[in-house]
């Protein structure tokens, strides 16, 4: 891709067709980008009834362009790799972007790796920040390493396009400007039924009740040192009630039983960027700091001084949290007005 330039970005919707949050996100990061490079930026969205309306809100959002592919296969399963991955490699190829990104989602990590591979180029995954460098106009891509207790920045330099997925939660959302003009291009996704290289067989979604732990601005977590599943529902679950943000757990937690594999936050479970995140009876082993180490504030209770967790938080409490969370529930409930 000799002649590459702009930005792309692989945008996201949602099943009844609204624009996703991790779209505004990659807007937010992909307008800064494009503003230091002096280039456009567009994104791309798929899905089947996709909207002018929809287009527009995408406009206001930074986009200079939207290419929108509608087309029932894209619905017709929920999420297909197949379809999506024929279509956005067509895209790319056609488009020639100088960047390309995609959300750190589950559509993201199956997709884009993918890509990268059939693209020839390189791939920053969960990147937790991106730049421009000033000498070489190359993407920087910061990215956790060694589980979480590292970062290190890299540049995909001899290739093209440069390829990353974001960390959802970890950019600024673009703001919305109904003054802001651009074009809707609708593409033909040319597609029938044998782009099918795998058989769908069935699909079973994680039913979690309230605020779900991913897209939580508030989440409060217990570990192994809650000690047992009725403790996990009358503290963590409470607590979580009362802040209005949803209930995590480390892996220890899940595996003893205390809370459900869904609430797991860690590097094998969910990552998770809250702006305020509630360590309790949680070590801070470094698989959990790798899934919630990007929370924008740390509240760790722990009775071990030296644990872990205290390292990472801004605010600890040295104390068993039994003795702790009855008293932090209440002065919660008052925050709140709860009473």
């Amino acid at each position: 891709m000799a002649e590459a330039t702009g930005i792309l970005l692989g945008g996201e919707v949602t099943p009844d067709g609204k624009v996703a949050a991790i779209s505004y996100e990659l807007l937010g990061i992909g307008r800064r980008l494009a503003d230091k490079l002096g280039e456009a930026l567009s994104i791309v969205v798929m899905g089947d009834g996709l909207t002018d309306a929809l287009g527009e809100e995408l406009i206001a959002g930074g986009a200079d362009t939207v290419y929108m592919v509608n087309d029932p296969l894209f619905r017709k399963y929920e999420y297909h790799p197949d379809p999506y991955l024929v279509v956005m490699e067509r895209l790319i190829r056609e488009a020639q972007p100088n960047i390309f990104l995609m959300g750190r989602t589950e559509l993201g990590q199956d997709l884009a790796p993918a890509l990268a591979f059939r693209l020839d180029t390189g791939l920053g995954m969960d990147c937790l920040d991106l730049d421009i460098d000033p000498e070489t106009n190359l993407l920087v891509i910061t990215r956790p390493v060694y589980g979480g207790n590292a970062r290190a920045t890299y540049l995909i330099e001899h290739t093209r396009p440069q390829m990353a997925t974001i960390r959802p939660k970890t950019q600024d959302p673009s703001q919305p400007d109904a003054a802001r003009t651009g074009s809707i291009e609708y593409l033909d996704a040319d597609l029938d039924d044998a782009v099918f290289r795998t058989q769908f067989v069935s699909f079973q979604q994680w039913q979690q009740e309230g605020v779900q732990l991913e897209t939580a601005e508030i989440v409060v977590s217990g570990g192994r040192g809650i000690g047992s599943a009725e403790a996990y529902q009358e503290t963590i679950e409470v607590c979580a009630a009362v802040l209005g943000g949803a209930a995590g757990s480390s892996k220890a937690g899940c595996d003893a039983g205390y809370a459900p594999p869904g609430n797991q936050v860690g590097l094998t479970g969910k990552r998770v960027s809250p702006k305020l995140y509630v360590a309790i009876a949680i070590s801070g082993a470094s698989q959990h700091l790798a899934g919630m180490g990007t929370s924008k504030c740390i509240v760790a209770i722990n009775k071990d001084p030296d644990a872990n967790m205290f390292k990472v938080a801004r605010y600890g409490i040295v104390a068993d949290y039994k003795q702790v969370m009855p008293a932090f529930i209440e002065a919660c409930r008052d925050l709140v007005g709860q009473r």
